[in-house]
């Protein structure tokens, strides 16, 4: 019940209301991981920015399961198998960021595409974490089953071979 697993991977482009962009960014998700990419719409009027409900701003996947692990072991070869410390939140899961796609194994450059990074959050969950979100008696998750965030420090480095830098690292 304690062992650790990735329950979802999610990949997440922002384009603002730039159309172009966005197009861009769905076929860079769809090329990175080989699923159709969903668009994520506006869900406040914001004048300053030209934003409105209803309005495509981004776009998003996300894997699960063996597709999830595999594309988060191409994702971190691309950062060169160093996370940071600040990056795992206290719920122990994992957000970064890649600037530049052409950094990831077997991608090559798209001129259609550009230059163009996407955002990687990795949740983490254990056995049992199904009780938070079922429909009938819902529960909290114990205090004692909970992931800390040197637990996934520890999963990631041990399953992906990364190096988790501490802060002044290097």
């Amino acid at each position: 019940m304690k062992a650790l697993r990735i329950e979802k991977v999610t990949l997440n482009i922002g384009a603002g209301k730039e159309q172009a962009n966005l197009e861009k960014g769905m076929k860079l998700l769809k090329m990175v991981s080989g699923v159709d990419p969903i668009k994520t719409m506006a869900k406040k009027r914001i004048p300053n920015w030209g934003l409105r409900p209803g309005l495509p701003i981004g776009c998003k996947i996300t894997l699960r399961k063996e597709r999830a692990e595999q594309v988060l072991s191409r994702l971190i070869s691309a950062k060169e198998h160093k996370l940071r410390e600040h990056q795992f939140d206290t719920a122990g899961n994992l957000a970064f960021g890649l600037t530049e796609y052409i950094d990831i194994p077997n991608i090559e450059y798209n001129p259609e595409i550009g230059i163009m990074g996407f955002e990687v959050c990795v949740t983490m969950s254990r056995a049992g974490y199904r009780i938070k979100k079922r429909r009938l008696k819902t529960r909290s998750i114990p205090q004692r089953h909970r992931i800390s965030k040197e637990d996934s420090i520890k999963f990631i480095a041990e399953k992906f071979k990364a190096k988790v830098l501490k802060k002044g690292e290097e």
